[in-house]
C-alpha cells in the first residue's frame, strides 16, 4: 500500500539518545532524508526544539541537495515536504504513539488511539510518567483532520502488530499477554479487540520475539510481513544464543498456520547480527536517567535486529549496527534485495537508536494513502 507520509518524533529524551544526541540525530536525520525523497514526512516536535529540529531538517536538506547537485525546484519539493507539527511527547517512539492508521477499499483513512502506558505501566513500564505519550495519537489526528476509533481504555503500541494489509496480523503472545497492558482480558478477549479495531479476520500469536527486548518483545523486532504470504523471521543458527530456541519456536508456529486468506505462510530466514551489540562504558557515560525510567548497564546486549526495517515508497530503510557486524549487516542486506527485488535496499547506521531500546520501524508509522514519489532525486 503506498504511503501518504510518515510520522516521526524528533528525538530528545536524553535517557534514550543521550545528553550528547549527536549520533541519535545523525541516524535520525537520514531515516529523515530517505522518506522525504520519497513521500510526506510529519515531524512532531515539543514547543522547546521546534526551531532546532526545523533548522536541523532543514539543514539535511540544504547538504544533500548541495552534495548531490539537486536543483532549486527539486530543493522545493523535498522541503515542501516536511509538516513540522508542534506536540509534545515523552520520546520518540512514533511507532508506538501515534495512531494505527487504517484505510478501506474507497482510500478512506482513519486512525486507531489505542491507550499507551509506556510498555507496561506500573507493572514493567520502561518510565514512571507518559501521560504525554498517551496524548500523541489523538492530538496528531486532531490537528491534521484525521477521524479516529478511541480503543482506550485497550492497551497496545503499534510496534505489538504486524499486518499484511489482508485480514492477517501477527502478534507475540510474550508482549500481548503480558501482565503491564492488558491483565484483565483473555488472550480471546484480546483477538476479539484487535479484530473489532484492525478488522482483522485471523491472528497469529507468535510464542516469542526477539532475546532482551525491553518492550516484552514487541514482534516488528523479529517478524515481518514483506508481502501477504511472506515474512522474514529473525533467526540464528547458533544453538548456544538464547535467541535460537525462541525464533526455532516461531518458526514451527509458523510453518503449521496459514493466514487468512487460507495460504501457507512462507517463512524469509533473516538473521540477526552474529556478534551480540553490547551497551558500552562510553555509551553509558551518555545517557541521563530521570527517577522511575528503566536503565542500562555496561554490556548488557541490546535487541539488534534486521527485521525492524521500515517500508517507505519504493524502497526499505534497514538498520545496520557497524563494527564488527560489518558482513552481518551486508548479508541482511543482500537478503532482503533477493527477497523484495521491487524496492531499493538502503542500510541506515541505526546504532545510535538502538541504543534507545528500539530501532528504524519503532521510529516510523505510516500514513496510507497516494504517495507521491521523487523518482528522480536519489542518493549517488
Amino acid at each position: 500500500m503506498p504511503h501518504l507520509g510518515t510520522i516521526m518524533i524528533y528525538p530528545v529524551r536524553p535517557g534514550s539518545f543521550g545528553k550528547d544526541r549527536t549520533d541519535a540525530l545523525k541516524s535520525f536525520g537520514a531515516v529523515y532524508l530517505e522518506i522525504l525523497k520519497r513521500e510526506e514526512l510529519f515531524l512532531l516536535t515539543g514547543s522547546a526544539h521546534l526551531k532546532e529540529a526545523s533548522e536541523f531538517v532543514e539543514g539535511i536538506i540544504g547538504n544533500y541537495c548541495q552534495n548531490s547537485g539537486i536543483s532549486e525546484g527539486e530543493k522545493e519539493l523535498l522541503t515542501g515536504r516536511l509538516h513540522l507539527i508542534n506536540i509534545e511527547s515523552d520520546d520518540a517512539w512514533a511507532r508506538d504513539v501515534a495512531p494505527t492508521f487504517l484505510i478501506d477499499k474507497e482510500g478512506n483513512v482513519r486512525g486507531v488511539n489505542w491507550r499507551f502506558n509506556a510498555w507496561g505501566g506500573e507493572v514493567d513500564g520502561l518510565y514512571a510518567d507518559w501521560e504525554l505519550d498517551d496524548k500523541v495519537a489523538s492530538s496528531f489526528c486532531d490537528k491534521e483532520g484525521f477521524d479516529y476509533y478511541d480503543a482506550s481504555p485497550f492497551v497496545l503500541e503499534g510496534g505489538s502488530i504486524h499486518s499484511d494489509g489482508e485480514g492477517t496480523v501477527v502478534v507475540t503472545e510474550s508482549c500481548l499477554l503480558s501482565k503491564g497492558r492488558n491483565s484483565k482480558l483473555s488472550k480471546e478477549q484480546i483477538e476479539a479487540k484487535l479484530k473489532e479495531y484492525l478488522g482483522a479476520k485471523k491472528v497469529l500469536w507468535l510464542p516469542r520475539g526477539i532475546y532482551n527486548d525491553e518492550t516484552n518483545e514487541h514482534v516488528d523486532n523479529i517478524c515481518a510481513f514483506i508481502r501477504p504470504g511472506e515474512v522474514v523471521l529473525a533467526w540464528t543458527d547458533n544453538e548456544n544464543d538464547p535467541q535460537y530456541a525462541m525464533s526455532l519456536k516461531d518458526l514451527e508456529y509458523l510453518e503449521n498456520e496459514t493466514d487468512a486468506m487460507g495460504r501457507a505462510i512462507k517463512v524469509h530466514k533473516l538473521p540477526i547480527p552474529d556478534h551480540p551489540v553490547l551497551v558500552t562504558e562510553s555509551d553509558l557515560s551518555n545517557y541521563v536517567f530521570e527517577d522511575g525510567e528503566d536503565d542500562r548497564t555496561v554490556g548488557e546486549r541490546l535487541a539488534a535486529s534486521y527485521v525492524n526495517f521500515y517500508f517507505v515508497n519504493g524502497a526499505a530503510l534497514v538498520p545496520q549496527f557497524g563494527g564488527e557486524n560489518k558482513e552481518s549487516d551486508k548479508r541482511a542486506l543482500d537478503i532482503l534485495k533477493s527477497i523484495c527485488p521491487d524496492r531499493e535496499i538502503l542500510g541506515i547506521d541505526a546504532r545510535p537508536i538502538l541504543l534507545g531500546g528500539g530501532n528504524i520501524h519503532c521510529v516510523t508509522q505510516q500514513i496510507p494513502g497516494k504517495g507521491r514519489c521523487i523518482c528522480q532525486i536519489r542518493s549517488k
